[in-house]
């Protein structure tokens, strides 16, 4: 999916792991190298820092709030 979009198209990804450690989850350093070269290069990273909106949510909505 990437190689056929690398170039062509916008590609979206999210996730929850910090891309310092992808290479430790993909496992194959050639292959996470391959990967991390089409999602870095010409990338827009957006880190967000700070508590969890679910939580924020989850207190508000605690069972005997009031609403």
């Amino acid at each position: 999916l990437l190689d056929d979009r690398y170039g062509q198209r916008s590609t979206l990804v999210t996730s929850q792991m910090p891309v310092d450690n992808w290479h430790e989850l993909i496992g194959d350093p050639t292959l996470a190298d391959a990967i991390l070269d089409r999602l870095v290069h010409n990338a827009y990273r957006i880190n967000l820092k700070g508590e969890s909106m679910r939580k924020r949510t989850k207190k508000l909505t605690a069972p005997g709030a009031s609403d």
